[in-house]
């Protein structure tokens, strides 16, 4: 069995995080975990509320997953948020962030000089928050070694995919698209929001 860590905050996306979740539970060998900063009941912007651990109970050495939201606007100037934040993406064995969970990964460096992308309609205040990431703004999502970054929301599901598709095969990815009846746009490059 393998973890992945779920970094949830308040005011996350919730599609964010489920649509990956619902990719990943149905891998066999993952075994989901949330956690969040202080442990807790963390509730999203739609109002769902999930119980996490403290972050500190993780290993960090497991993959971790991202999502973005609004509640990503107060965290890229938290500073304990985005020290953990980065310790943990450095330590992980792949680090997933779906929409501006980017901004969130890209405020601790470990972007800087990588390929990334964000939710276009925050993708000029990802730009401003890290100028020092290779932005790319006509992308569903992108992979730059352990790093996935996609772009809004639904995004998130195809790049998963992807991940899944990496990580096992495109079959398997395939499988699990057709499983939940989702229509997978499985080429990065065709991005019909940017």
């Amino acid at each position: 069995m393998r973890n992945i860590n779920l970094l949830l905050f308040d005011d996350f996306e919730t599609l964010d995080l489920f649509g990956s979740v619902e990719i990943l539970g149905k891998v066999e060998t993952f075994n989901l975990k949330y956690f969040s900063i202080n442990g807790g009941i963390i509730t999203s912007k739609q109002g769902t509320q999930i119980i996490t651990q403290k972050i500190t109970e993780a290993k960090p050495t497991d993959i971790l997953v991202i999502p973005g939201g609004q509640g990503t606007r107060r965290l890229v100037d938290d500073s304990i948020f985005i020290e953990t934040l980065f310790s943990f993406a450095e330590k992980a064995a792949f680090c997933l962030s779906i929409c501006t969970g980017s901004v969130l990964l890209a405020k601790t460096g470990l972007l800087n000089n990588r390929e990334a992308t964000s939710n276009k309609k925050a993708f000029d205040w990802a730009m401003q928050m890290a100028p020092e990431v290779c932005w790319k703004r006509k992308a569903r999502w992108v992979v730059d070694g352990k790093f996935y970054t996609s772009s809004g929301v639904s995004a998130g599901i195809d790049m998963t995919l992807d991940f899944v598709a990496n990580q096992f095969s495109k079959e398997k990815a395939q499988q699990i698209a057709t499983h939940i009846e989702y229509v997978w746009n499985s080429d990065k490059e065709s991005d019909m929001f940017a």
